[in-house]
């Protein structure tokens, strides 16, 4: 039986983080964690264009870690599209690597974290300005459309959050 695939997208401090855990945690299997932040820790929050592409490898390896562990389904906190689209809002132009895994990386789902909850700051954070993470989320909204992908938008606060990616992935699991 083949691993249903869900990606945990959209724009920093949305909740991509907690609902991947909380969804792992509610179907009993594995995710796989951000890896940026992995990376920013041991560079002190410092990295540069060339780096998104470690960090994009990174996260392919985090990916199949979790893969080889799950059960039935699969999380992924953040996906290939993050990268993408930060590294083209950042510097004008995207890695060929995350573009190539980006177009070759397919999920089953995708679960769209609205930027709807309160900014948290911390050293790794580089969007508190409300308008910059309603632009960034029209973008994912754009590039998943672009693809055809199937996609869901999580919104609300605390457990509404989780409600959602589980009713939603109901007809599915």
């Amino acid at each position: 039986m083949s691993i249903l695939k869900i990606a945990i997208t959209g724009p920093e401090s949305s909740g991509k983080s907690a609902l991947s855990k909380s969804l792992a945690a509610y179907y009993s299997t594995s995710y796989a964690p951000e890896y940026a932040r992995t990376f920013l820790e041991k560079t002190g929050g410092e990295y540069d264009f060339n780096d998104l592409i470690l960090i994009a490898k990174g996260q392919v390896a985090n990916e199949k870690k979790a893969l080889a562990k799950a059960e039935k389904v699969c999380f992924f906190d953040t996906d290939m599209l993050v990268l993408k689209v930060w590294a083209e809002f950042r510097f004008g132009k995207v890695p060929e690597f995350i573009e190539t895994a980006f177009q070759r990386k397919r999920y089953d789902h995708y679960l769209l974290c609205k930027p709807d909850l309160t900014w948290e700051a911390d050293a790794f954070r580089e969007s508190p300005n409300q308008a910059e993470r309603d632009l960034l989320f029209k973008i994912y909204v754009e590039e998943l459309e672009k693809i055809g992908a199937t996609y869901h938008i999580i919104s609300g606060l605390g457990e509404e959050r989780l409600k959602s990616g589980v009713e939603y992935l109901k007809r599915y699991i």
